[in-house]
């Protein structure tokens, strides 16, 4: 296998069981280099955890990751969170710091100083300007505060973005505009992107792939636009139903 072949993750057989209870349940799936990739489902199917076993946030009771053809359990936790990129659901800013400092956080772990003109490099990836870098979490919109998520995440040029949930607790505009743009800075940095919504909307208009999660298991692996043209299976459709339901009453609210 060539380095140009190797997917940039890999689970092989993995599982999460917290008592009788399996989260995640003998999932084996690659996820190819520069794919941008949803994993959809509802509550408790397993989605979030399935993510947080590739930065070892959350450790697999069975199976193997592996990040760059790389087992993550045999990687320095550091090194490996450096290349791995991740925004919290609830977006995590440490609220005594300012925005340069919960930007650089990732980096001064492995030793690393961000000077002011990287800072103004990453408020620029998020559509924020360089005065933004003195201030503290609470004087930021929510929108903000997600974006200095983002910016953080990328602070280390990660090759892989994880999202887990990312734009959940954003007004409506505010989250079709960051995703837009979590979506352009995909393909410009050359990411791996892994979004976890419930949103299958969402999944719909942002990814190359929509992967469905239920009860654990991995239930439908389509594109977008297999996913609209019926495949998938009943869960799949299930949530395809939601926008398409929402898309139908707005076309007829216009006749």
């Amino acid at each position: 296998m060539t380095g140009a072949s190797i997917p940039a993750v890999q689970f092989e057989s993995v599982g999460k069981s917290y008592g009788a209870v399996r989260a995640v349940d003998d999932v084996s799936l690659d996820i190819a280099a520069r794919s941008f990739v949803a994993l959809v489902g509802a509550s408790g199917s397993g989605k979030s955890t399935l993510l947080k076993m590739v930065n070892r946030l959350v450790e697999p009771t069975a199976g193997t990751v592996l990040f760059e053809g790389e087992e993550v359990a045999a990687q320095p936790l550091p090194a490996l969170r450096r290349k791995v990129g991740y925004v919290f659901q609830s977006i995590g800013l440490f609220p005594h710091m300012s925005v340069t400092e919960n930007i650089a956080i990732g980096p001064r772990l492995t030793g690393e100083k961000l000077g002011a003109g990287r800072i103004a490099e990453l408020l620029e990836l998020v559509e924020l300007d360089g005065s933004y870098a003195k201030r503290m979490p609470h004087e930021l919109s929510g929108g903000q505060r997600q974006r200095i998520g983002v910016a953080r995440a990328l602070a280390g040029g990660p090759h892989l973005l994880l999202m887990d949930e990312p734009f959940g607790a954003l007004d409506p505009v505010t989250r079709d505009a960051l995703g837009r743009r979590v979506r352009t800075l995909h393909g410009t940095l050359g990411l791996t992107t892994v979004l976890v919504t419930h949103d299958m909307a969402e999944a719909l208009l942002l990814a190359d792939r929509v992967l469905v999660m239920d009860r654990g298991r991995i239930v439908a692996d389509e594109t977008p636009r297999a996913l609209l043209g019926g495949a998938g299976g009943e869960v799949a459709q299930g949530l395809v139903a939601v926008p398409r339901a929402q898309a139908e009453a707005l076309a007829e609210l216009e006749r």
